[in-house]
């Protein structure tokens, strides 16, 4: 059997909180196959200063997790805090070792089945790093044993290919389409 692992999941809070949640309820409560480092409502005041907020976030929860699900929705891309969360799965510090990556396409978007997704409507630090082969993009799946594998995979590959982390980090949230390489 696959060990569980700590899975922090960023994803856009508006749009995909219904399907956070479901992801958590299946995979964390039903089939229990990861133990969920999510940020709830409420944990950080959306208030504070930018910079404390990435801090938290490392520091609390990413610190603690060994693998980094973004939910890809129609808008996860535009998300500073998706990309801010990305750049620090990915950076490996004494305090804060780098963490395996994932995407997982929501069925909310057009191209979920087609098996070529619009590289310009995901996170662009995550789609470099799939380019890289350092992550990997899924669609959708409530198979546990498909997600465990996906998961165990992303947290094996954390350490066998060095990660691309030199895009600037948003400083706000992005708009548009898609964004431009």
């Amino acid at each position: 059997m696959t060990q569980r692992h700590k899975v922090f999941i960023s994803y856009h809070h508006e749009n995909d909180q219904c399907y956070r949640n479901e992801f958590e309820r299946l995979f964390a409560d039903y089939f229990d196959i990861m133990i969920s480092m999510a940020v709830q409502d409420g944990d950080i005041n959306p208030m504070l200063n930018a910079e404390y907020v990435r801090q938290v976030i490392r520091d609390r929860y990413l610190r603690e997790s060994s693998v980094t699900v973004v939910l890809v929705g129609t808008e996860t891309w535009k998300r500073k805090h998706v990309d801010w969360e990305i750049s620090s799965t990915i950076r490996d510090t004494p305090k804060n070792p780098r963490g395996g990556l994932l995407g997982i396409l929501l069925p909310t978007r057009l191209d979920v089945n087609t098996g070529n997704y619009c590289i310009n409507t995901v996170p662009p630090r995550l789609h470099i790093n799939v380019e890289k082969g350092y992550a990997k993009i899924y669609n959708w799946s409530t198979d546990p044993n498909e997600v465990q594998n996906w998961i165990h995979q992303a947290f094996i590959d954390r350490n066998s290919i060095i990660p691309d982390n030199k895009l600037s980090l948003y400083g706000h949230n992005r708009s548009g389409e898609r964004w431009q390489p």
